[in-house]
């Protein structure tokens, strides 16, 4: 099972389409993006009905730049971290274009849903604002 994150905490999953690998995807399916996707790759993606790109580790950041540059291209739908998100990456994935994380039951127990919500005001606590005054 795995749980979603956004702003408010934990939420139920409304989302019922299944995710297919960007190579095999038609366009309206939604697609799932490997992290070592190359970003000439990213316009199939701009016509899908929800895009999930896949964190196979924490230490693995390329998700945050396919997500920026997918945003930059235009796309517009849904967008979801899918993997090893942890909670103090919250703030980035929002900055990057994600809507959503979607994590595992064994990651939410060993960061719970508080954790999460600490980073909700991601748009109000970064390091601009803060150098800014």
């Amino acid at each position: 099972m795995t749980v979603l994150v956004q702003d408010t905490g934990f939420v139920a999953d409304d989302f019922t389409a299944a995710f297919v690998p960007l190579a095999e995807a038609q366009p309206g399916d939604a697609i799932l993006i490997p992290s070592d996707t190359n970003p000439a790759d990213l316009p199939k993606a701009l016509d899908a009905n929800g895009v999930a790109i896949a964190f196979p580790s924490f230490a693995d950041g390329r998700g945050f730049t396919l997500a920026a540059q997918l945003r930059r291209l235009g796309y517009q739908g849904r967008l979801r971290a899918q993997g090893h998100v942890i909670c103090e990456q919250y703030a980035m994935a929002r900055r990057s274009g994600f809507d959503e994380v979607e994590i595992s039951d064994d990651l939410a127990a060993r960061q719970p849903e508080a954790n999460w919500l600490t980073r909700a005001n991601w748009e109000q606590n970064d390091y601009q604002a803060r150098v800014r005054g």
